[in-house]
């Protein structure tokens, strides 16, 4: 691919040896441990002032583009129509709160979350101390004018270990209210599944999931969690993808939809596209003037060519559009491109 690279840049005027020398910084990479430690794709950035290479989980089509700007098409699905979304892992001794997408999971550092019942119970048996000490004033209702306390025991029945971990999760949610303000994120739960009902009890975050991963959530690695998630995930970004393409059809034969690549290029540079549905696999090469707004299609790449699909896709996320980067058999029409106009 390297070597196509550099064909395709001396095809363009560019000298042989400043070809090889605007390559040359792969060279540091092309090591045998650089290759020990790969995921599903790679995807290599270069120019005269920029030179960056990402490992990411998803398998690329093997693809070179030597343009005026670079080409982002095939990175699509890790940026638009997937959404993101949260786990929390419970258990009695440790909470974990996870940010997922379709491809990746990281861990959120929590602030003002007891880590396990035990710190909970001591923090809220704390504050019911202070509230006792503090008192009320006479006359409320008892002869001693004092309040009267009312304690519970550690370890009784089960409808006192309950009240115990729900008090437990009602510190949780509190926390999580801090950190989640605000956001509309999915929230799915993971633990023994006696403990769900109990935190649905104690939460407020309105876009917490009914469906969770059930087991005990300690013994999971963060993969693992995230694997399971989307599974239980999945449905809901779909149905959001389906409603898009239910509209998209609704609107066929109005003049507000078009899978004519040459109106949609133009329709993008101009934002006047509101949803893009691009296939990710595939490519139209061409080229775009805005002087003129002439598209002209080549059926082979042609030096100054840039695939008109990415440059669709690009521009519409440029100007606040949605774009859903699927397989080709998932835009609507049955065509490579597809498109929602605003107006």
């Amino acid at each position: 691919m390297l070597r196509t690279a550099e064909e395709q840049l001396i095809n363009r005027g560019i000298r042989p040896q400043d070809a090889r020398d605007l390559l040359q910084p792969t060279q540091k990479i092309d090591e045998y441990e650089f290759w020990q430690h790969q995921s599903d794709g790679l995807a290599i950035f270069i120019s005269k002032n920029l030179f960056s290479y990402y490992c990411l989980p998803v398998d690329f089509p093997e693809l070179v583009v030597v343009n005026d700007r670079f080409h982002f098409k095939p990175l699509l699905p890790l940026l638009t129509g997937d959404g993101q979304f949260y786990i929390l892992a419970l258990s009695q001794k440790q909470v974990k709160l996870f940010q997922g997408t379709r491809y990746s999971v990281s861990e959120i550092e929590l602030e003002n979350v007891p880590q396990g019942i035990a710190e909970a119970l001591r923090y809220d048996d704390a504050e019911q101390q202070l509230q006792f000490h503090t008192g009320t004033s006479p006359g409320s209702g008892n002869s001693g004018g004092e309040r009267a306390a009312i304690f519970h025991g550690q370890g009784g029945g089960n409808d006192e270990q309950k009240d115990d971990i729900l008090r437990y999760f009602r510190q949780v949610d509190k926390g999580l209210q801090e950190l989640l303000k605000n956001q509309q994120l999915p929230l799915i739960l993971a633990g023994v599944e006696y403990l769900f009902p109990i935190y649905q009890e104690a939460n407020n975050y309105i876009n917490l999931i009914e469906q969770g991963i059930t087991g005990n959530s300690e013994n999971l690695t963060a993969e693992e969690l995230h694997s399971s998630a989307w599974k239980i995930i999945q449905p809901y970004f779909e149905q959001s993808q389906q409603t898009a393409v239910n509209h998209y059809q609704e609107l066929v034969g109005t003049g507000q939809t078009s899978n004519n690549i040459e109106e949609i290029v133009a329709a993008a540079y101009y934002q006047r596209i509101d949803t893009l549905f691009v296939g990710t696999s595939v490519q139209q090469w061409g080229s775009f003037n805005p002087e003129s707004n002439q598209v002209e299609l080549h059926s082979q790449q042609q030096i100054g060519d840039e695939d008109l699909m990415d440059f669709a896709a690009i521009h519409t996320l440029f100007n606040s559009g949605t774009v859903y980067a699927v397989p080709p058999e998932l835009v609507p029409g049955n065509t490579p491109l597809a498109a929602v106009f605003r107006y």
